[in-house]
């Protein structure tokens, strides 16, 4: 089933917006003009972030999942990468449902100007001042520990402000408490506004639903100032208000052959925070198999001297070209003892990656057991999501294909490039970014100095070996660093 999430803006000026769903719009920038609404449509069981633009930097985000566990919405209101704004979001005609500070900007201003001068020095780099002195925009939070404190004294438990409950880590209790589910998959509703967010009365004339064959829906009407919208009027949102970035990351993971049938690694779109906070149904059951592999799956080679953990991710959903990739529902995750290897037996229509354990930075193992092409399994190495180890997929028809590498990278890496997990343990940080940071370029330039695109990849969707093996299984084997 498919609803609509209804955007309204209030402001007097036109506002940007990035937009993200894996089923439906897939890294779309959109343009809501001053005092108008616009109407995407969001299927049950996608996953999404609309993220409001300032001054070309991402500010507050609206975060859903559509029914999700037990046929609810999980959303909610999100400054972990930002604000410059007020913005809400609810399921349209629950109020109780509501997430988000709807004065967060002016509440930020009361604290700025009532605070001291030694912590508005210590906030100089994240916080920016307009040329009246007050904060116009301030960075993400989620890289600045001082700002995080600063934005608990008057915003704590009204959104999003630190990671929360993710990656072992159990985060804060005010923002685990924003992942609260609604009331059933219901429209949503989404108010940004420079001044106070909260809705008001409801438009005479809601924005109308998509006819037959209009898959999504720009609206835009005049509204008299302190009214709110009540003449809509239909505008598709391949219009030119609607910013179509195809220089944008590169299509997604694990479905999408590349040259040689590879899968392809994911994009940032599918990578946004939402999926931090969303609460998954139990998935497949997933044997272990005996020793002597048959059927699809992949035997594990752990080459630890200790008993190492790792964690199979199916994607979401897959598509032409696309893929929804999977950061919170890893089915299943084998223990493999030291120096020992273990064949894990999955479908023939599994198509994501394995890695060590479930935490982020890591190394991508990706694969699909079953191409539509040619029916043979496909397979790479990708460091785009952080490098943990080294790692190699092995062919095991015969053919004696493999790639990736060996060596030792994290040892003597460059501070700079580095970023230890949650749990402490070294990596070199992700090279096309996620919801905890950009593009690290130190990475980059280590990872392309020390393997290089061809064995696994590292920016961009092209230029690394496929592996194919015809009987739909691999060895995979992990290094210890």
């Amino acid at each position: 089933m498919t609803h609509q999430i209804n955007i309204h803006n209030y402001s007097n000026h036109d506002q940007e917006f990035e937009c993200h769903s894996g089923k439906d719009w897939i890294q779309k920038n959109v343009v809501v003009h001053a005092q108008s609404a616009l109407s995407l449509p969001a299927r049950d069981g996608s996953s999404g972030a609309i993220i409001a633009v300032h001054e070309g930097h991402e500010g507050e985000q609206v975060e859903f999942t559509k029914s999700g566990f037990g046929g609810n919405d999980f959303i909610d209101l999100s400054n972990i990468v930002g604000a410059g704004g007020n913005m809400i979001v609810q399921q349209e005609g629950k109020p109780e449902t509501r997430k988000g500070d709807p004065r967060f900007m002016q509440d930020l201003n009361n604290a700025w100007h009532k605070t001291n001068q030694g912590t508005r020095d210590g906030l100089k780099n994240c916080v920016h001042l307009d040329n009246k002195g007050n904060v116009k925009r301030i960075d993400a939070i989620k890289d600045f520990p001082k700002l995080e404190a600063f934005v608990r004294s008057f915003a704590n438990g009204m959104t999003y402000i630190g990671v929360g409950a993710w990656g072992g880590s159990p985060g804060n209790d005010h923002d685990n408490k924003q992942s609260s589910a609604g009331q059933g998959s219901r429209n949503l509703l989404v108010i940004y506004n420079d001044g106070d967010a909260t809705p008001r009365t409801q438009p005479k004339n809601p924005p109308p639903k998509p006819g037959p064959g209009v898959k999504r829906l720009a609206v835009h009407g005049t509204v008299p100032s302190g009214d709110t919208p009540e003449d809509f009027v239909q505008l598709s949102i391949n219009d030119p208000e609607v910013i179509n970035r195809e220089d944008g990351p590169e299509p997604a993971a694990d479905a999408k052959p590349a040259e040689n049938g590879a899968p392809a690694p994911a994009p940032a779109a599918d990578i946004k925070s939402v999926l931090l906070h969303a609460q998954a149904d139990p998935g497949p059951q997933i044997k272990l198999a005996a020793a002597q592999p048959s059927g699809t799956g992949i035997t594990i080679i752990n080459h630890h001297p200790h008993p190492q953990q790792f964690a199979f991710y199916n994607n979401y959903w897959n598509g032409n070209g696309t893929a929804g990739a999977n950061f919170d529902h890893p089915a299943p995750v084998v223990t493999v003892p030291a120096n020992g290897r273990q064949f894990v037996s999955l479908p023939a229509s599994f198509k994501g990656r394995v890695q060590r354990g479930t935490l982020l930075p890591s190394t991508w193992v990706e694969f699909q057991l079953k191409a539509s092409n040619d029916g043979a399994a496909h397979g790479d190495i990708s460091l785009q999501q952080g490098c943990d180890g080294a790692a190699i997929i092995k062919a095991t028809d015969g053919s004696g294909r493999q790639n990736g590498f060996s060596k030792d990278i994290l040892t003597h890496a460059p501070e700079a490039a580095v970023q230890k997990k949650s749990n402490g343990v070294k990596a070199l940080a992700s090279t096309m970014g996620n919801w905890m940071g950009g593009p690290n370029q130190a990475a980059i330039k280590w990872e392309q100095e020390q393997v290089g695109q061809k064995k696994a990849y590292i920016v961009g969707g092209t230029g690394t070996d496929d592996v194919a093996s015809k009987n739909g299984r691999f060895e995979v084997e992990f290094f210890a660093n």
